[in-house]
């Protein structure tokens, strides 16, 4: 036992001398070259001791019990489910996020609700939201998502509401193009496309307008983005061009929606909006450049129409 009890004594010595003393101590400097001298061995060894120790965790996880390996799967089920729970609902928040945004752009006096039920059949473009008269909807209020108009209400119940969609061909709407306040009327189709309708030839119309809501009718807010034109086509002796428009908002990926519930006096077109509308139903030229370079472009497409006729 002697050496064992000088060694003990000699250990704790050191042990009082090492911490008392400062950094550049002798104890601090033997132990310092001790680490360096040994520093090559230990990552020798640890090089080769990694391997045997992954194969130890395998042979490891091939023996545990089959209770274990339940609580593992059902820990893992919980965190996954958990990971899904947190990101859709950062994905809700991002999206009432931007309708947030939409009614202070527009200053609209809105209610948001959510989409539960699309129509069942391929004859009617048509969406239930989860609110009803009990929440102060009624027939003809417009809705919209963070991208633009989705529809308008056609039937109201306690709980629930049902919007006809934008797309749906008994869908029309009064529409204007907003660089030069062409007028026309937004048409859903058959085949679930738009049309900007009534649009005369003599009209400053190209791809890439943008196509947004007039107010007149007093149901729509004016300014709320409807679409762009895709296509403008000038058939030979028709009055009216033939303007296929892409919705602004995708349908099918709306959950969340905005259903406004009135308008304010500058919200609405005013008398002189619809005058100005029926005594120039083909609106504005464009600046002088665009104005003329759209003209000759308009007179291309015709010149095409007419010979791929």
């Amino acid at each position: 036992m002697r050496p064992l009890i000088v060694f003990c004594i000699a250990s704790v010595l050191l042990l009082t001398f090492y911490i008392r003393e400062g950094e550049s101590g002798p104890i601090h400097m033997v132990r310092s070259g001790v680490n360096t001298v040994t520093a090559p061995a230990r990552f020798v060894g640890s090089a080769v001791a990694t391997p045997f120790d992954a194969l130890g965790n395998v042979f490891s996880n091939l023996t545990a019990s089959q209770e274990t390996l339940d609580d593992l799967k059902k820990e893992n089920s919980k965190l996954t489910a958990k990971v899904a729970k947190l990101s859709e609902a950062e994905k809700t928040a991002e999206r009432l996020e931007k309708l947030m945004g939409l009614t202070s752009t527009y200053n609209l006096k809105s209610t948001a609700a959510r989409i539960i039920g699309t129509s069942s059949d391929a004859w009617t473009g048509t969406v239930t939201i989860d609110k009803g008269s009990a929440d102060g909807m009624s027939i003809n209020m417009p809705v919209t998502s963070s991208d633009g108009v989705v529809g308008q209400i056609i039937s109201v119940s306690r709980n629930t509401s049902v919007v006809r969609l934008l797309t749906d061909e008994n869908s029309g709407i009064s529409a204007m193009v907003q660089d030069t306040r062409a007028q026309g009327m937004l048409q859903g189709q058959a085949d679930g496309t738009l049309r900007l309708e009534y649009v005369t030839t003599d009209s400053d119309v190209k791809v890439g307008d943008i196509i947004v809501t007039s107010g007149i009718g007093g149901v729509f807010p004016k300014g709320l983005p409807l679409g762009t034109v895709s296509s403008v086509d000038k058939s030979a002796n028709s009055v009216y061009y033939t303007i296929v428009v892409r919705t602004q908002a995708q349908m099918e990926n709306n959950e969340e929606v905005l259903v406004i519930t009135s308008l304010n006096d500058d919200q609405k077109a005013s008398d002189s909006d619809v005058s100005t509308a029926n005594s120039t139903p083909q609106g504005s030229s464009r600046s002088q450049d665009t104005g003329s370079s759209s003209s000759d472009s308009s007179s291309d497409d015709a010149s095409d129409s007419d010979s791929s006729q």
